[in-house]
């Protein structure tokens, strides 16, 4: 039995654990019905013309964890952000884990899908924003929506500005041979609301993982949004994570996408306007090496006047690596005065290395500024011959030229302790010592 036969044929048996007789049985029902009439995405879809899931398909993998594996704070500290105090919503092999987590109902929700989807006093939320702004057509974010239970539900009403930052965990014992877990993200800012947002997943150990995630995250008028997604896993995790954004007038979302491990990764990120004066940003760095691969996949649809986007995509790939970047920027005929910029900008540090970059832009309006550009190269030579006529040996001089490209989207981080993180990380992917007060 192959994995989409697999869970087609589990689903009523956890329609059946979840409740069957729930408010959400039409939604999943219809859900797996797209699933199992698309199946998996394979190479003819011009969206994933470049990943392939056919190696990973083939591992046997656990759909359903059994239990909760208990894990110690001290195995995993090194992956919080414990220079500072935060909110803590931690799932141990996709089961939530109360005594490594740290939540809140003091003004703000910070809990579980789970509770959000079968109490009675979240039913109003739920139905006014449960998989609403999520596609109801790609075939692995329908495939999440039908088994939809757990994962980190943030609700901040309005004029509310959360006192301190969000970690969302998803932690993989590896003691299944391979595991798949479906987390689900519901995350509401009210009216002049400010959050930031943290999100990892990380595997324990070597054995194959597949996370198949969905984050719905809804900016209402005037709300700022900071988020964090840390992609740097070990050899045989393999990640598609779907994010979808609504903004409406005058809100600030930012998603920051920081890939540098993990065997496949897939990041579809996509922003819907409902709303003026409103600006959305989207950065990344990517850093490979081995046989590792990322591919980022945006939209950002303009369909309001006097909006901003700004794309910033960086990509350093060594060894075997390779890089996919498939940016659309879509400015409907209403949008009037949009002003949209996409950027991706690309270092193959190996002749074995690969980068496929597509950037697209859709305009039906005509008072619009939009630019998109892509660069793939080399390091400089002049810049490495200068650096190193200085006295700075050549690995050193290598890893300060490739920091300083990164260096627009770290500057964009607005946790300090979080730029001290990701710095550390680049340096240790880059194999040196930059110098910096860690």
């Amino acid at each position: 039995m192959d994995l989409k036969e697999k869970l087609v044929s589990s689903f009523m048996a956890f329609e059946e654990r979840v409740d069957v007789h729930s408010d959400l049985h039409d939604i999943r029902t219809n859900a797996l019905k797209n699933f199992e009439n698309k199946g998996f995405p394979t190479k003819k879809e011009e969206a994933w013309k470049y990943t392939s899931l056919n190696a990973i398909l083939k591992n046997d993998f656990t759909v359903f964890p059994k239990a909760e594996n208990a894990i110690e704070f001290n195995h995993v500290k090194k992956y919080f952000l414990h220079e500072i105090d935060t909110y803590k919503l931690v799932f141990i092999d996709g089961v939530f884990s109360s005594h490594l987590s740290s939540t809140t109902h003091d003004g703000i929700d910070v809990c579980l899908m789970s509770s959000a989807l079968t109490k009675p006093k979240y039913k109003m939320v739920i139905d006014t924003y449960f998989n609403q702004i999520a596609s109801k057509d790609e075939s692995l974010t329908s495939l999440n929506t039908a088994f939809a239970s757990e994962g980190a539900f943030i609700n901040i009403p309005k004029k509310k500005v959360a006192d301190k930052p969000i970690e969302i965990m998803y932690f993989s014992t590896g003691n299944e041979a391979a595991l798949m877990v479906q987390p689900r993200n519901l995350v509401i800012v009210g009216e002049n609301s400010h959050v930031q947002i943290i999100e990892r997943h990380q595997s324990l150990n070597e054995n194959p993982v597949l996370t198949n995630s969905v984050t719905e995250i809804f900016a209402q008028k005037r709300a700022i949004i900071d988020y964090y997604k840390i992609q740097n896993d070990n050899s045989e995790a393999n990640l598609i994570d779907n994010t979808y954004v609504s903004q409406q007038q005058e809100s600030h979302a930012s998603v920051h996408t920081f890939s540098f491990g993990g065997n496949l990764t897939r990041n579809n990120l996509n922003f819907y306007h409902f709303g003026e004066r409103l600006t959305s940003t989207l950065n990344g760095i990517t850093i490979l090496s081995d046989k590792q691969h990322v591919d980022h996949y945006t939209l950002v649809n303009h369909s309001t006047p006097n909006c901003e986007s700004f794309q910033d995509y960086k990509g350093i790939f060594s060894d075997r690596s390779t890089g996919v970047f498939n940016g659309k920027v879509l400015v409907e005929k209403d949008a009037q005065k949009t002003n949209a910029f996409q950027k991706s900008n690309n270092i193959l540090l190996s002749d074995k290395a690969t980068i496929n970059a597509k950037p697209q832009l859709e305009i039906f309006a005509d008072d619009v500024k939009c630019s998109h550009g892509c660069t793939v190269g080399q390091l400089d030579e002049t810049a490495m011959f200068y650096m190193q006529s200085r006295g700075i040996p050549k690995k050193e001089a290598k890893a300060l030229l490739m920091y300083a490209f990164s260096n627009a989207v770290i500057e964009s981080i607005k946790i300090p302790e979080l730029k001290q993180r990701i710095t550390k990380i680049i340096a240790t992917k880059l194999g040196v010592n930059l110098g910096f007060d860690l």
